[in-house]
């Protein structure tokens, strides 16, 4: 379910004042922050934060088209490495049974 919409989107209250006191700095180091679920606002366009993923911190850079959805969507929390037992047994077979087809032609001509 979503949230009312009378509610507004939630923003952390720190997040909100980190922003606001960073567009009168001129160096503008990236906004540490551990709430993924706080929700982009038009505000914060344009603004660098650091996001935690629960191992290191992500940096992000808010763009126009990121305003609506939350920061824990542009940082993964989990890493695929891949299937790599399976398909590696997998594309072995294979590739024994195509070089043994080709061996089998060659002797054949």
């Amino acid at each position: 379910m979503a949230r009312a919409v009378w509610k507004g989107p939630f923003v952390e209250e720190s997040l909100i004042k980190k922003v606001e006191k960073q567009k009168n700095e001129t160096n503008k180091k990236p906004i540490k922050t551990w709430s993924r679920k706080s929700t982009i606002i038009p505000d914060f366009v344009g603004v660098s934060f650091l996001i935690y993923n629960g191992k290191k911190f992500i940096a992000i850079r808010v763009s126009e088209d990121m305003v609506g959805h939350k920061f824990g969507e542009f940082v993964p929390t989990r890493q695929f490495f891949g299937h790599t037992p399976a398909d590696k047994k997998a594309k072995q077979t294979t590739m024994e049974t195509s070089t043994a087809t080709a061996t089998k032609t060659d002797s054949k001509q």
